[in-house]
């Protein structure tokens, strides 16, 4: 494989299930250590959430948002690779710490409590039940900002794309009136689905401006250094090497939507065509498949494909 023409993506929250890399706990101790290292940062053993019963426990912001992130980096340590090898990192919201971690950007700890900060302040931005969350399937973009548009404008009621997961794959977030009227109007306009999703997190909308401000004031206390690897970022869809952008864009992150799509463009633009999703689900695999044609996708979800392709070939 030549990694020069590789991109390493990494998924974000709602990739997290449990028992998840269970033949990666049995069989790499540099991945099960990343998980205790984990535990020494931030007090909470992530890995037996992961094989206990409590699915609950599991999908809360504030545990998933770490535990994708720990998830993410136990797998990256596991390949073993430079990270300058690569053509391109990025990650799917959440994700894209991992890949700031992965890029030697900033060290694993700081993304940890960074990470834990972020996940809380978002929890606390919007009271239970104010917010809500909604995938549309089989609307383009044009017609879904369309609708949110006229509902924040004319019935008051805050609603905007969130994630523009694929051409056809989008989600929405805002307040739960307006994620409501939003459904409505998808299904009149045609949408093939336009469902409500069980996450308690408005993320990627204006309802999240109060833990963007307080997120920008801790993130100064984080040490930032220049990227090994292009690493395209959620908020414009690029890469730079310039620490001060980068870290505004995290900030960013958080009100604006994350424009997957785009990032999946420009990476393949750049003659990439192998996109290994460093993670645990094959969610980021099934978006690219609907993005770009001729690439191929490595899932390390699967142990299997981790010994064929990498651990194999050492």
């Amino acid at each position: 494989m030549n990694l020069s023409e590789s991109a390493l993506i990494f998924p974000g929250q709602g990739s997290q299930s449990q028992a998840m890399l269970e033949d990666y706990f049995n069989n790499e101790e540099i991945f099960s250590n990343t998980f205790d290292e984990a535990r020494e940062v931030l007090d909470v053993d992530f890995k037996s959430l992961i094989f206990s019963d409590n699915k609950e426990e599991l999908s809360k912001t504030e545990i998933t948002q770490p535990l994708m992130l720990i998830a993410n980096i136990a797998l990256w340590r596991t390949l073993k690779l430079d990270p300058s090898s690569f053509g391109a990192m990025a990650g799917h919201s959440l994700g894209e710490f991992a890949a700031l971690v992965a890029g030697e950007v900033i060290q694993f700890p700081d993304a940890l409590n960074i990470v834990s900060l972020r996940a809380k302040l978002m929890q606390d931005a919007v009271p239970q039940g104010k917010g809500g969350i909604a995938a549309i399937i089989g609307l383009n973009l044009n017609v879904i900002e369309s609708i949110c548009s006229d509902i924040t404008n004319f019935k008051h009621e805050l609603v905007s794309p969130a994630n523009i997961n694929s051409p056809v794959q989008i989600v929405i977030s805002g307040t739960h009136k307006g994620v409501k009227l939003a459904i409505e109007r998808c299904k009149k306009e045609g949408a093939k689905r336009a469902l409500p999703l069980a996450m308690s997190v408005p993320a990627h909308c204006k309802l999240m401006t109060q833990a963007a401000t307080e997120f920008a004031s801790r993130l100064e206390n984080i040490e930032f250094q220049k990227p090994a690897v292009k690493i395209f970022q959620n908020y414009d869809a690029s890469y730079t090497t310039n620490i001060e952008i980068i870290m505004t864009n995290l900030v960013h992150q958080l009100v604006s939507p994350v424009k997957w799509v785009k990032i999946v463009e420009n990476i393949n633009s750049l003659n990439i065509n192998i996109f290994i999703e460093c993670g645990p689900g094959k969610v980021l695999s099934g978006l690219v498949k609907r993005i770009v044609n001729n690439v191929e996708i490595i899932s390390l979800d699967d142990y299997s494909s981790f010994t064929e392709n990498f651990k194999n070939k050492k």
